[in-house]
């Protein structure tokens, strides 16, 4: 499968954005699909997930919800109350099995987009 990310940008504090990953092949909803993000000097980190019920990082808990739609072969991440510390490459990923918080884990990846955050 091959994705594409979207819908990063620069936003003040406490505003939102929503990032899109556009997948393409016919399976899409048999892979798990998730986001994690890069921040400079920093490893890769798990963000949050979609497959078999919907897992978030606890820094983002309550601020970020994932969701996908089957019918157009897309995940989503609704990123809320942004803060400086969101500053980040996000990058849209998918893999066959349950989800997992290791990127290394996962098989396929986006190209990422950047997300700033200023405050």
């Amino acid at each position: 499968v091959q994705l594409q990310a979207s819908g990063g940008g620069l936003v003040q504090a406490g505003g939102s954005l929503r990032l899109s990953c556009a997948a393409s092949g016919r399976t899409f909803n048999n892979y798990v699909m998730g986001w994690f993000r890069q921040a400079p000097g920093k490893e890769r980190e798990f963000v949050a997930a979609f497959g078999g019920g919907t897992y978030y990082a606890d820094s983002v808990k309550g601020r970020f919800t994932i969701f996908r739609d089957n019918t157009k072969n897309m995940a989503y991440l609704q990123m809320n109350s942004l803060k400086p510390e969101d500053t980040a490459v996000y990058y849209c990923a998918a893999r066959w099995s349950r989800y997992s918080e290791y990127h290394k884990d996962w098989n396929y990846w986006g190209q990422g987009t950047l997300v700033t955050v200023s405050s």
